[in-house]
């Protein structure tokens, strides 16, 4: 017996559970609008924080899935960025540490994460700058 000839069963089986997961909570226009949504809240803070949480992508570039900013500056302020990991991480926000070549901090943002999540995360986000500013 050949196993080129053998289909990934289980690859197979857990599409179909995400592609029934997606289609009961709206199919891909639902997920599209969430995703706007979600992302927006994100983008709407660092864009706002007066160069404290720095995108460094374009607006017409950006991604509504993975987020990545900087923080405290253009290239990261390292003591911040772990004090912002270490404080997330207290709060059960996990996998937030990004790519230094993108960003220190990324965000992802996908289907599965909810908007009650993003709201905690834009929470977090918020009371960090304004822990920072005073």
């Amino acid at each position: 017996i050949s196993s080129y000839n053998t289909p990934p069963c289980f690859s197979i089986y857990i599409m179909g559970l995400v592609l029934e997961w997606t289609k009961n909570n709206g199919g891909a226009a639902a997920m599209e609008k969430l995703s706007s949504i979600k992302s927006q809240m994100i983008y709407e803070i660092t864009d706002n924080s007066q160069g404290f949480y720095v995108c460094p992508v374009e607006t017409q570039n950006r991604s509504k899935m993975n987020i990545p900013f900087c923080i405290g500056n253009v290239k990261g302020d390292d003591a911040l960025v772990k004090r912002f990991l270490n404080k997330a991480f207290e709060l059960n926000m996990l996998s937030l540490k990004g790519h230094r070549s993108v960003g220190s901090i990324q965000a992802s943002l996908y289907n599965s994460v909810t908007i009650e999540d993003v709201q905690e995360l834009a929470a977090f986000m918020k009371k960090f700058l304004e822990m920072r500013q005073l």
